[in-house]
């Protein structure tokens, strides 16, 4: 059995993997909702299609601009076939400064509630009609942990539990929810990384390959495949040899640190700059 994509709503829109996902559904002539924040690149893609997008620019953690953002384009466009909730972040973290868990807090509210307000709006009008899919885009850094990324590799776990308590609520409705977990993927968020990247995918790749899923009902995908299967069988060693592997790797740059991925919303630090109460710019690399 597969289900149209026709009218689609992607938030992180303007990132690596979003981008590649919002200009796979245009080339297939679907109608998508464009939700990031870099004006600018939204406008361009929505140039391309002109009467099949609308550009929205919302703080995914503000319920309220996201239940805006939502009935403006269901008045226009109807109850969207999937609202892919693609928009995250990540950065190093370190428990022992203070200053980082303003960071850890960040994360979580992009990350985790950034999915369930992105969500929330489209779960009655999708249950009412009976059908619909609810996507997540997760993380590999969900099954287990890695040094010096807990605040990233949590808000993924708790992502991962989450879709499974909805997908377990919605199902007997006919709404479908998909978990899917990349794990390294050529987009801006993983340029910061000193670390071994296994299995490193285009984002292009990527995006054909969730939309084919999604089309398909599929509730779990892992990409690419073979590095689930490594993430597996190092499940299964013990945890200090699995640790101590890790340990070896560089750890990905914290906060105003040389690398690291601006996070929208996030004071510069001293580090980043002399401006340290200034808001974070919101670069095209703070999403996905």
């Amino acid at each position: 059995m597969t289900f149209r994509l026709d009218n689609l709503v992607i938030t992180g829109a303007c990132g690596g993997l979003g981008r590649a996902l919002a200009a796979e559904a245009l080339a297939r002539g679907s109608k998508v909702a464009l939700a990031g924040l870099d004006t600018a690149a939204l406008r361009a893609m929505a140039a391309s299609a002109p009467g099949r997008t609308s550009v929205y620019t919302p703080d995914v953690s503000d319920a309220a601009a996201m239940q805006s953002m939502a009935q403006d384009w269901m008045s226009r466009h109807g109850v969207p076939d999937a609202v892919i909730a693609n928009a995250g972040v990540a950065g190093g973290y370190d428990t022992a400064q203070a200053a980082d868990l303003t960071v850890f807090r960040r994360i979580l509210e992009i990350n985790l509630l950034g999915v369930a307000t992105t969500f929330q709006p489209f779960v009655a009008p999708m249950r009412d009609r009976g059908q619909g899919t609810l996507a997540g885009i997760a993380s590999l850094a969900g099954r287990r942990g890695l040094p010096g990324n807990g605040a990233y590799c949590a808000s993924k776990a708790g992502l991962i539990r989450y879709l499974e308590s909805l997908r377990a609520e919605l199902r007997p409705s006919g709404v479908h929810v998909c978990t899917v977990s990349p794990g390294y993927l050529r987009t801006p968020l993983t340029a910061g990384n000193r670390f071994a990247m296994p299995g490193l995918m285009a984002p292009q790749d990527a995006a054909i390959a969730i939309l084919h899923a999604l089309s398909h009902g599929r509730e779990q995908l892992v990409l690419p495949r073979r590095l689930g299967w490594l993430s597996n069988a190092l499940g299964l060693l013990p945890a200090a040899w699995h640790d101590a592997l890790l340990l070896r790797q560089p750890r990905k740059p914290r906060a105003g640190e040389p690398g690291a991925t601006p996070i929208p919303g996030l004071p510069v630090t001293e580090a980043a700059g002399p401006a340290a109460d200034a808001p974070a710019p919101i670069p095209e690399a703070a999403t996905r």
